[in-house]
């Protein structure tokens, strides 16, 4: 079941971000790894964390990620090359909640080591979604809603300033500016979203990445496979979601950059074979951001393709080119 926020308490998170400090789920004390003069080598497994990082440390640090563009993380096992990065980094920024599923026994190993800390892992337990299949577990996916990213943004910058306590005033400067932006965004895609009408306020995709989006908006969201992409979708739930299109006329479905769309093609040839015409509304970002160099390859062009993209297919309002008019892969 879906846990709502309250919209003041929404609107409440960024004055609750930076009055107070997130605990920092670490694996041990950070060393103070990086002088004034020297650069923090960090390795982050998604382009999410990465980007944050970069924003937040500026040319203090030197950021690697290890799932660019199209890369599934449920399903991500580290590479040799990763393995050599990780072993040689001040510091590694994980996710954490069980995104990395296939890594956990590797980071948990290597937190032996080296620093390693799960940036999702501060996040009360309120915040988050319960897991659909695991009781003690919960829906990682938690940059879909840019009020509970901020949480994991100012981990992010906790940790940093411990590694590097001399560059504090910096990195509290670029958190806060950062932060502004996040809080810009939210606020676009709350007043675009809203368009969208009561009646088509459905969003299917190919895997539950969107729950805390929904949670945001005001969305019900439905996923073919599971939160996890290793989940499998069967003939029987894809004839369940077919009768859902043709029951509620839905008209448009979403296919995701990093999960295969034959699932979601097989619904809408099932539901043409029932007189119900469904329409691809566009592919959005779900476990991993556009291309490097993009706008869509950043965090805020992430979201800012997601909330456009849904409401323009859904029948709301946004401009074409998004917040800023700078989105380039809208459909």
């Amino acid at each position: 079941m879906i846990h709502k926020l309250s919209l003041s308490r929404r609107k409440g998170l960024l004055s609750t971000l930076t009055a107070a400090l997130v605990a920092v789920a670490t694996v041990f004390t950070l060393p103070a790894t990086a002088s004034a003069a020297d650069k923090l080598n960090v390795v982050a497994t998604t382009g999410m964390i990465a980007d944050a990082a970069r924003r937040i440390g500026g040319d203090a640090v030197e950021v690697r990620a290890l799932m660019g563009p199209g890369v599934d993380p449920h399903a991500y096992r580290q590479t040799r090359t990763d393995i050599v990065a990780m072993t040689k980094a001040d510091l590694i920024l994980r996710h954490g909640l069980f995104l990395e599923a296939q890594m956990e026994e590797f980071f948990e190993k290597l937190g032996r080591t080296r620093p390693v800390v799960a940036v999702a892992g501060a996040l009360p337990e309120d915040l988050l979604i319960a897991h659909d299949d695991y009781a003690d577990k919960f829906d990682p996916h938690v940059w879909m809603d840019p009020d509970r990213w901020q949480h994991v943004v100012v981990t992010i910058r906790d940790t940093l300033i411990e590694a590097m306590p001399t560059r504090q005033r910096d990195l509290e400067a670029n958190t806060a500016a950062y932060l502004q932006e996040i809080e810009a965004l939210g606020t676009f895609a709350d007043q675009a979203l809203a368009t969208v009408p009561d009646d088509g306020r459905v969003l299917i995709t190919a895997h539950d990445a969107f729950n805390y989006f929904g949670d945001a908006y005001g969305f019900e969201v439905i996923g073919i496979q599971g939160i996890s992409t290793q989940s499998e979708a069967g003939l029987h739930r894809v004839a369940e979601l077919v009768d859902l299109l043709v029951d509620r006329k839905v008209k448009a479905v979403f296919v995701e950059s990093s999960v295969s769309d034959r699932s979601i093609r097989a619904l809408i040839e099932g539901a043409a074979s029932k007189g119900q015409e469904v329409t691809i509304g566009g592919s959005l970002f779900s476990d991993a951001m556009g291309e490097p160099g993009s706008y869509e390859g950043t965090y805020l062009g992430m979201i800012d393709h997601n909330a456009t993209t849904i409401t323009r297919a859904l029948g709301g309002d946004a401009p074409e080119k998004g917040r800023l008019g700078q989105l380039s892969e809208t459909m």
